[in-house]
């Protein structure tokens, strides 16, 4: 029996393709991001860039544990300590990128002031181009075999 259309694109496509699968768990993230966010400032009353702070860590502790679990397989064996802390070192330039994106559209654009999900758009796609090669070499790169553990004769 042949598969489904749709799980033969799905591999063709998205099974494929780790950046394709980066940008959907992105997607994942933007929206964690813009609802926490969203959350703080207009229903706690934060302002736009204390809440960007604290959206941001939701957003990337949700996108570390999808990347882990989802775009970079691969790397699912890496202890989860020291894989965390290397994608928090790691994303520090992402989120540079990310916030400073952010803030200066919220300065330029009166629209993206009340609005801040705009910021948040621009900054996640700025931070983009960072984060991908940088997640993909620094933080889920493959677990490669240790040669003191194997073929070791008695």
């Amino acid at each position: 029996m042949s598969d489904p259309p749709l799980a033969r694109l799905w591999r063709a496509t998205v099974g494929r393709s780790e950046l394709l699968r980066f940008v959907i768990v992105g997607g994942v993230g933007f929206l964690v991001d813009a609802g926490v966010l969203m959350a703080l400032t207009r229903g706690a009353g934060l302002d736009p860039y204390s809440g960007r702070v604290l959206s941001f860590l939701a957003a990337s502790s949700t996108t570390w544990w999808l990347n882990r679990i989802f775009t970079f397989t691969r790397a699912a064996r890496h202890p989860l300590a020291r894989q965390w802390a290397r994608f928090v070192i790691v994303s520090i330039g992402g989120a540079l990128i990310n916030y400073g994106v952010y803030v200066a559209t919220l300065q330029s654009w009166p629209l993206a002031l009340q609005w801040p999900v705009i910021g948040v758009a621009f900054g996640s796609l700025a931070g983009l181009c960072f984060n991908f090669p940088a997640a993909k070499l620094l933080v889920f790169r493959a677990v490669r075999a240790d040669p003191s553990q194997g073929n070791s004769r008695s």
